[in-house]
């Protein structure tokens, strides 16, 4: 008989919190953003997932009210993995339909430019925010799944903003896949789906040799979280398209996940003893060669791959270095209580809001310690009891910086452990749920 721990008590009591504040995010068509400086009213669209609800404007809150591509699709995805007693299966699977409909109206932006802008929004803009804007050539040159993010209202961001990202819509293959795996949502909705599905594919497949912006928007260059997610969404899509009855595309598919997987085993470095996070143009390293996003590459990928997965004992080795790193940065790190892990951020130097610890970098070691000892439980029990301890000690920490009222904003301060950046951030209650959700199945 397996004993309730404080853990487990303070587990059963965020899990509806985390459920409940993430759905904010989803389909937030009663709240209304303005940017009076770009001259915009955005009114979200159903389907839309904002990365935070609760509207700002650096001040000093960043601006999230945003859909972008892979928070959307880690979110998506996590609504599936939802316990039915806090969320029912009839209300996931219309939130995922909506976001299906969604995905596919963004291609009226590619086909119909009156829907890509509001006519004369030039003319609205502040004197002062013209210098944020992006240049008539850059808007021509764009591609509708080469950005980074749109408006939740459908249009395009008008913003200068660092771009194409290709991960994105790597990830919302994997997500539709997951969710429509075996299963039926009505004529419409499958026809949206395969329609989706075929669409994002043969955009991966055109588009993964080339380097791109990393998940956190700051570096163009060929990225480990990139290209892992793209391998996973090409081998799985490869099936899809199987079944199609396209194999001519599905052996592309296979073919080019296969080269993916051969230039990820260049991100190791045995040397160093981690998996880097970029390779750049020139080949230097980078301070952010360590980087969080290389772990939360294996959960999102999923998969029992020997390799680039929570079976491979190098990426268990990237996280130790990872909790070296943060350790020895974070104040919260030091003299922290016995059975509480240590609070992770992005990579060594971050200086975004307060360069602190990230509840999604956390729940995502956490997550990563229960899937590996998911993976060896039955070779090596003794090892997975040590992970599974490992993956509560995170949680433990996660426990200790989210307030009994159960808000989780971005980030939490290196020093002082409050709160920073967006709040609400719905990735962090993403992230919480589907490391809970891992942690059921670590024996």
């Amino acid at each position: 008989m397996s004993v309730i721990t404080d853990l487990d008590r303070w587990i059963e009591r965020q899990y509806p919190i985390a459920v409940r504040n993430m759905q904010l995010a989803i389909s937030a068509t009663a709240t209304v953003k303005e940017r009076p400086g770009f001259g915009q009213s955005i009114t979200p669209k159903r389907g839309s997932v904002v990365a935070s609800p609760v509207p700002a404007s650096y001040d000093p809150d960043p601006d999230y009210f945003f859909h972008w591509y892979r928070d959307s699709a880690v979110v998506i995805d996590a609504l599936r993995q939802i316990d039915p007693r806090w969320l029912d299966s009839e209300t996931a699977a219309a939130h995922f339909c909506d976001f299906v409909d969604f995905s596919l109206g963004l291609d009226d932006i590619r086909t119909d430019p009156g829907r890509a802008l509001q006519p004369g929004w030039r003319d609205r803009v502040s004197p002062d925010f013209e210098q944020f804007l992006r240049d008539d050539a850059d808007l021509a040159a764009h591609t509708v799944r080469g950005e980074t993010r749109v408006n939740p209202d459908g249009r395009l961001d008008i913003s200068r903003w660092n771009r194409p990202q290709y991960d994105g819509i790597a990830a919302r293959v994997l997500t539709v896949l997951r969710w429509s795996n075996h299963r039926g949502f009505g004529v419409r909705h499958d026809a949206n789906i395969a329609t989706l599905l075929d669409e994002d594919i043969r955009f991966v497949l055109a588009h993964w040799r080339e380097p791109s912006y990393d998940i956190w928007e700051e570096e163009k260059a060929h990225h480990y979280y990139t290209l892992r997610i793209e391998a996973a969404a090409l081998e799985e899509g490869a099936s899809w398209l199987a079944a199609q009855g396209d194999a001519g595309a599905a052996q592309r598919a296979r073919a080019d996940a296969a080269e993916i997987q051969g230039r990820l085993h260049h991100f190791w470095q045995p040397e160093e003893g981690f998996y880097r996070s970029r390779l750049t143009e020139d080949g230097k390293p980078t301070p952010k060669d360590l980087d969080i996003a290389v772990i939360l590459a294996s959960i999102h990928a999923g998969g029992a791959l020997p390799t680039h997965s929570p079976h491979d004992a190098r990426m268990e080795a990237t996280l130790d270095r990872l909790d070296a790193i943060f350790e020895e940065e974070y104040a919260i790190n030091r003299g922290r209580p016995e059975g509480r892990g240590i609070a992770l951020g992005r990579y060594r130097g971050d200086e975004y809001y307060s360069g602190g610890a990230y509840y999604f970098s956390t729940q995502a070691a956490a997550e990563f310690c229960y899937l590996r000892a998911a993976a060896l439980r039955a070779e090596d029990p003794q090892a997975a009891d040590r992970l599974k301890a490992r993956g509560d000690a995170y949680l433990e920490t996660i426990r200790a910086f989210t307030p009994d009222d159960g808000e989780m904003s971005e980030q939490f301060d290196r020093v002082t452990g409050e709160h920073t950046s967006a709040k609400h951030l719905a990735w962090s209650y993403a992230g919480f749920i589907t490391a809970v959700e891992a942690r059921r199945k670590a024996g």
